[in-house]
């Protein structure tokens, strides 16, 4: 794979830092944005270079990549500090999806990056049950389902849109599964004061490691087909109960209280539905078989068993 000057927004988040690690020690030459000072502070301690921006600020940033040459450009970008608990607090990622797409492409086009990664979800296949049969990426996706997680899902259709459909861009799409791993202690704080309240009755999900993740993206980036959709998920669907078990005999933890699910609805109506109405299984062969990639944590009880933060080989 031919080294590449990338230019990596969102670069200091919990997928951005192991990203940025191992496109670094692949070779390629990272410029990553953050908002903050701080977060600048950890793109260069992870050995990037940084830039501070806020991406929807579109002329300003357009001014600090002009004159920068890039050959692609990586889109991590969330507004996720914490858990998301209301629909609402999905929005400012919503609007990252949609109109920081827009921006990051004008972006592209710019400073010559013909190359473009975006960060979707598997969830955007339909925050409901399932069944058993495996999504694939030919499974309807986006599809409106006259509720309150439209809004969500015409975010993640709108960057996968613009990223597939931009003239003279190699789009490709990467759908995570949940991203766990890098937020492991804020997960076991929860855990330890008894914070974490799961409901009783939780469907299958599909996981994916932080770094697992970041491997298959890195993996996109010098293998992935122009216009190409992959599943980024490990290979065993569990529920957010099994998750939080595994983390907490993991740690020598209290496993989390169970609750009815209209308990928690009132104060967390988004993760209340995220964790007890979706169940699915998710498929990812295309990316095992295109990206010649597979998951280093076949399933959740793996990845918090094997380390939070696992080594890769060649790290910097």
């Amino acid at each position: 794979m031919r080294t590449m000057r990338v230019l990596l927004a969102g670069a200091s988040g919990a997928l951005g830092i192991p990203l940025l690690r191992r496109l670094l020690a692949a070779g390629h030459d990272v410029c990553g944005t953050s908002r903050s000072s701080a977060g600048a502070g950890r793109i260069e301690a992870a050995g990037g270079s940084a830039l501070i921006l806020d991406v929807l600020a579109r002329d300003t940033f357009l001014r600090a990549v002009r004159g920068r040459r890039f050959d692609a450009v990586i889109h991590e970008l969330t507004s996720l500090s914490k858990a998301p608990l209301r629909h609402r607090d999905m929005r400012a990622t919503n609007r990252l999806r949609d109109l920081g797409t827009t921006h990051l492409l004008e972006a592209a086009h710019e400073t010559g990056a013909r190359r473009f990664l975006t960060q979707s979800i598997v969830f955007g296949y339909g925050y409901r049950d399932h069944g058993s049969e495996p999504l694939t990426e030919e499974s309807p996706f986006g599809v409106p389902a006259g509720n309150a997680f439209d809004e969500h899902l015409e975010a993640m259709v709108s960057a996968e849109r613009q990223t597939l459909t931009a003239a003279g861009i190699e789009g490709v799409v990467l759908r995570y599964g949940l991203l766990y791993g890098a937020d492991a202690e804020t997960i076991a704080a929860m855990l330890r004061r008894r914070a974490l309240p799961i409901v009783r009755h939780g469907g299958e999900i599909p996981f994916v490691h932080h770094d697992d993740a970041a491997a298959a993206t890195v993996a996109a980036l010098g293998q992935g087909s122009p216009g190409r959709v992959y599943n980024v998920v490990d290979d065993t669907p569990a529920t957010f109960r099994e998750y939080a078990d595994a983390m907490a005999d993991a740690r020598g933890l209290p496993r989390p209280l169970t609750v009815p699910a209209w308990v928690l609805a009132a104060a967390a109506p988004y993760g209340t539905s995220l964790f007890s109405g979706i169940s699915m299984r998710v498929a990812n062969a295309r990316a095992r078989r295109e990206l010649a990639w597979s998951p280093r944590f076949p399933a959740v009880v793996d990845g918090v068993s094997g380390g939070t933060n696992p080594p890769f080989s060649g790290g910097r």
